[in-house]
């Protein structure tokens, strides 16, 4: 079930940082208290191999995010402990040392199984006994939420597929010009560019001149 046009769930979920603190972290209460922005993305698991490659890369555009008033956290449904571990590993041992945003750790699934974003099924075998098919830990999905606690993007991408970290900061920036301007945005927008007026003359316009 979509999410997007809806109050994301206000569901506390445990999370660490690169220090060891750990918090219980609200999004939909954390985007309205700090009236800021939030991408919040999920990968399967730790210690493995595209995963990093997409922590990494948000932390190198982090300050891309803040600039936008928007807060950059990762989920996952691994363990604070792992997550520490992993925040405390080195690059070249397959780690993740010097990523410094929060990392939630949905280990009770309670976050994941409300947005349906979990691998695998439950099939009842020859002897009657219902089992669980897959891993049980989430596709690459991400959720941009607005100051209001409102989604107004999700994507799931499969396992294989890591994400294109400023495909979310293109996203934040129309949005936030829709916010500013009540101006809707059109394919291929970058800040900068053209937007129209969400009527007939307004795309008849647009459409004129590109």
């Amino acid at each position: 079930m979509t999410q997007t046009g809806k109050k994301f769930p206000s569901i506390s979920v445990n999370a660490i940082d690169y220090l060891g603190e750990q918090k219980e972290i609200n999004l939909f209460e954390l985007a309205r208290e700090k009236k800021s922005k939030i991408v919040l993305f999920w990968y399967p698991k730790d210690f493995t191999f595209v995963c990093p490659t997409e922590i990494l890369a948000f932390q190198v555009k982090l300050e891309e995010f803040k600039k936008r008033n928007t807060i950059v956290i990762g989920a996952s449904v691994d363990t604070a402990e792992v997550h520490f571990a992993w925040l405390n590993t080195p690059k070249d041992n397959g780690g993740i040392e010097g990523v410094t945003f929060d990392l939630l750790s949905d280990s009770n699934r309670n976050l994941s199984e409300t947005l349906g974003i979990l691998d695998g099924g439950i099939h009842e075998d020859e002897n009657g006994d219902f089992l669980r098919s897959g891993d049980y830990v989430t596709y690459r999905a991400t959720y941009l939420i607005d100051e209001e606690g409102e989604v107004f993007h999700e994507s799931v991408n499969h396992m294989p597929l890591g994400r294109n970290v400023d495909e979310f900061i293109r996203l934040i920036d129309a949005y936030t010009h829709v916010q500013i301007h009540g101006e809707v945005c059109p394919a291929n927008w970058n800040e900068g560019d053209d937007a129209m007026k969400a009527d007939r003359d307004g795309v008849a316009d647009y459409l004129k001149t590109h």
